[in-house]
């Protein structure tokens, strides 16, 4: 793409935290920052991208459908080390080329869930290649300033992949559940069980020990916690067989949906004020 494109992209993305239009409207974006394999200068580009489970996520050097491979694929290969924002967070991530069937297995839940990437593959005249960023472990680094204001960055993280899946439910098939999009719901999931265990075993007990008199929030907040694992449990036991009902689906994930937004405003009218104070 034009660099001039790219930058526009890329402003928009940082300017709102993740969120862009247009062509990209209610796309997963991410921005990677890769190393020049000439140049050793830092290079950014915007990247669709797919969920792989929590611990990763993986793109494709697609190039459009070009013959030859995008500068950025031949810089990871060169600096393997890499930067990526997702509009929550920016992390420093291992950049690994699939391969093998561990590649075919990944493109093929890609093409299932846009046949675009056959299109630009076959357009290519080559084998796209697939690459798994995966986080190193680190402190996190919010796109925010305050902390309440890093809370709502997560939580809207969390909105929008929420829509993005129940929006993908409602276009399945009503026989078969695509393999990527089972893939996006459990990702979904390790997601939110992860941030709740982060905050029952971290945030909260700081509260309590600065604030006594948020006991009752803090005890709501925790109920919460609790029944979404439950509600996370069935959606993952839904998922770990083959799916025949969409509406079973539908309706595990329709609830899941309506407790996080209710539990997510909840919380945020409740202890960003107090984060921030």
């Amino acid at each position: 793409m034009p660099n001039d494109f790219n930058s526009s992209i890329i402003d928009e993305f940082r300017a709102s935290n993740g969120v862009v239009g247009g062509m990209f409207a209610g796309a997963r974006l991410l921005l990677l920052t890769t190393v020049g394999a000439r140049s050793g200068r830092a290079h950014t580009v915007p990247l669709g991208y797919l969920p792989d489970g929590g611990e990763r996520v993986l793109v494709i050097a697609s190039a459009g459908g070009s013959p030859r491979h995008p500068a950025w694929f031949h810089n990871v290969l060169a600096h393997p080390r890499v930067t990526v924002e997702d509009g929550a967070f920016t992390y420093d991530a291992a950049a690994t080329v699939l391969a093998g069937a561990e590649r075919d297995d990944a493109f093929a839940r890609a093409v299932e869930g846009d046949t675009g990437w056959a299109d630009y593959q076959r357009r290519s005249g080559r084998t796209l290649p697939v690459v798994a960023l995966s986080a190193i472990p680190g402190p996190p680094r919010f796109n925010a300033s305050t902390p309440g204001g890093a809370l709502r960055l997560v939580h809207d993280a969390f909105r929008r992949e929420l829509r993005l899946i129940r929006a993908e439910v409602a276009r399945s098939g009503t026989e078969v559940l695509g393999a990527q999009l089972r893939v996006n719901c459990l990702t979904l999931c390790a997601g939110l069980h992860g941030h709740h265990v982060r905050e029952d075993g971290g945030l909260f007990p700081g509260l309590e020990a600065a604030r006594p008199d948020l006991a009752p929030v803090l005890e709501r907040l925790r109920a919460e916690h609790e029944r979404m694992a439950v509600l996370l449990d069935q959606l993952q036991a839904v998922l770990a067989g083959p799916v025949h009902d969409r509406a079973v689906l539908v309706a595990e994930v329709d609830r899941l949906a309506a407790l996080v937004e209710d539990h997510l405003d909840y919380e945020e009218k409740s202890l960003i004020p107090v984060l921030d104070s």
